[in-house]
């Protein structure tokens, strides 16, 4: 990936018209602003995102600002498209699958310490979106698409306090429940019935409320 500085480059260049400059422009904020949507709208997010890349790539000559601020417009004009289009669907975010499915995906050694560096996979994607919505958006703004508390602010109509603390709540809900994922047993028996089939049983994550949290959430306050 190229260095902020070279993609404010990037920027100007598109700007002026620079096809190739736009192409790498969407292949660096692209995957980002998907999650971001998936944790919106579902399985929409892709349909979505097309409509943002669209009046992006109209509105592009009207943006003014660097790199950081070209992340911070791409997130406002998606999370327009989202809102327009929940409002016209009367609906929340759903998934085909559950959230304990994700859980499961999840491996043993990925705990409550590493919450950070999940939510760029699929699996923490879904966790995300179970959260408040609140939560689910402060913390894809800072933690996934990276953006600084006082952008993420603007893009949700929010002080910058207000998202630092929606975002660490909202980590914390999340190694909350990596934890629970981790603590769950080995398979209980080991036998098989007449049809040949195992007997074994896995046990139930557990779904209380740990004390404990993640050292690296003091990174997104």
């Amino acid at each position: 990936m190229a260095e902020p500085e070279d993609l404010d480059a990037v920027v100007r260049a598109a700007q002026s018209g620079d096809e190739d400059a736009f192409r790498l422009l969407y292949r660096t904020q692209q995957p980002v602003l998907l999650r971001y949507l998936r944790v919106l709208v579902g399985e929409d997010a892709e349909d979505i995102a097309s409509e943002a890349w669209l009046q992006i790539s109209r509105d592009l000559q009207t943006f003014s600002g660097d790199w950081d601020g070209f992340r911070g417009w791409t997130a406002t004009v998606a999370r327009h498209r989202a809102m327009d289009s929940l409002r016209a669907a009367k609906r929340r975010p759903q998934f085909s699958a559950s959230i304990e499915h994700f859980l499961d995906l999840i491996a043993p050694e990925e705990t409550a310490d590493r919450a950070l560096e999940l939510v760029a996979t699929d699996a923490a994607v879904a966790l995300i979106a179970s959260l408040p919505r609140d939560q689910a958006e402060a913390v894809m703004l800072r933690a996934v698409l990276g953006l600084d508390a006082q952008t993420a602010g603007k893009i949700l109509g929010k002080r910058a306090g207000a998202v630092r603390t929606a975002a660490y709540r909202g980590l914390r809900q999340l190694a909350r429940r990596l934890e629970a994922a981790d603590s769950t047993g080995p398979p209980v028996g080991d036998g098989v019935d007449r049809a040949g089939r195992s007997t074994a049983r896995q046990q139930r994550p557990w779904t209380g409320v740990t004390t404990s949290t993640t050292p690296a959430l003091k990174e997104v306050r």
